[in-house]
């Protein structure tokens, strides 16, 4: 095995350019998938390239470096619209895991029931890839298009996300699994409001393993829109989530997932109502 670790965004770049490389971070994702088969031929670490890591405000919003931590999540003072993300953050593995696993290794790991991405959808995050051709965006609804599947081409690595400017908003994680911690999710939700007045403004709501992606409720953000903070808990109604697809598996049936689904955001839309 050839091991690449690059300081320089360039140099990283030009040896993928050069050659395929698999790309890792944390690799608390890509190196348990492997199983029984045979690590890749090259393995490009990512972890010394400079710009990668930390979160900062810019002028729209927020920078999240793509090697950017759980734990970097959690320990970083942010606004209360990190909230949820940070509550994602503490439910990701267990604290090692934590210390290790990347923002976008998550992403990239596109699992349908990954604690980060709901919350970061309903963030309206942007996937910023880098190449040797230059730079692209795109939201990351789009950037994951089902289990394990994304629209990274080859040569381009993921550099970070942005967040528009969602500060004076609230936010709120809610997971449901077996146990409380170490546990892949049966079911979770994120939900975002800003307000005015003690009105929402605006919403936005989220739910992971419930579909191919985690997505976005849209029915619900309208529903929720101009209602008091006081009387949040019966706004979503059941046909409000008929966009999902929940399957049945091991850990739950679809029926089960969609009511549970439902379950969560009312508890999330209520907690949000008496700290907001």
């Amino acid at each position: 095995m050839t091991i690449l670790r690059p300081r320089h965004l360039d140099e990283a770049l030009a040896e993928l350019a050069a050659a395929p490389a698999a790309l890792v971070a944390g690799g608390t994702d890509v190196f348990p998938a492997l199983g029984v088969r045979q690590a890749p031929s090259r393995v490009m670490d990512l972890t010394a390239v400079e710009g990668l890591r930390g979160i900062s405000r810019n002028g729209a919003g927020w920078r999240v470096g793509a090697s950017t931590t759980w734990t970097d999540i959690v320990r970083t003072d942010l606004p209360p619209c990190f909230d949820a993300l940070k509550q994602a953050a503490r439910q990701v593995g267990s604290v090692q895991i934590q210390n290790t696993g990347t923002v976008a290794g998550n992403i990239c790991n596109a699992s349908p029931a990954a604690d980060g991405v709901p919350v970061l959808v309903a963030m309206e995050a942007e996937v910023e890839l880098a190449s040797v051709s230059g730079t692209r965006r795109l939201p990351l609804e789009r950037f994951i298009t089902g289990p394990r599947r994304t629209e990274l081409k080859p040569g381009e690595i993921v550099t970070a996300l942005y967040l528009p400017d969602r500060d004076a908003a609230v936010s709120r994680f809610e997971k449901l699994g077996s146990r409380a911690y170490l546990v892949i999710s049966i079911v979770s939700v994120a939900v975002i409001l800003w307000t005015e007045g003690r009105i929402v403004i605006g919403a936005r709501v989220a739910v992971g393993a419930a579909s191919p992606v985690p997505m976005r409720l849209t029915e619900a953000e309208a529903a929720l829109k101009g209602r008091a903070l006081s009387d949040l808990s019966g706004v979503v109604l059941p046909h409000h989530l008929a966009a999902l697809t929940p399957i049945d598996d091991v850990r739950a049936t679809g029926d089960y997932r969609r009511e549970a689904a439902l379950v969560l955001i009312r508890r999330a839309l209520t907690g949000l109502g008496g700290t907001a």
